[in-house]
């Protein structure tokens, strides 16, 4: 799994509940993929193992490759059509 070293250094030091392999796992099998302006796409997963026990959405922004992670957070705004 590729990452920036923003995703390394940030993002899993200010959400060390975030596993890497929600994080995989929404690169190959996410509910929706949707491109940003910027060219980094949003891949969204469904999580239900979450540390509080409580059914979350889990967004994981790539790099315009789509493989690269950058970014990853527990996403409160999502709704399952398109924004």
């Amino acid at each position: 799994m590729k990452t920036t070293r923003y995703f390394e250094e940030q993002v899993l030091r200010k959400r060390p509940y975030i596993k890497r392999a929600w994080c995989a796992a929404a690169i190959t099998a996410p509910l929706r993929v949707e491109a940003q302006a910027d060219g980094r796409l949003r891949h969204w997963l469904s999580i239900s193992d979450t540390p509080d026990e409580k059914p979350r959405i889990l967004r994981v922004v790539t790099l315009d490759d789509g493989e690269t992670i950058h970014n990853a957070f527990f996403d409160r705004d999502f709704s399952g059509g398109k924004s």
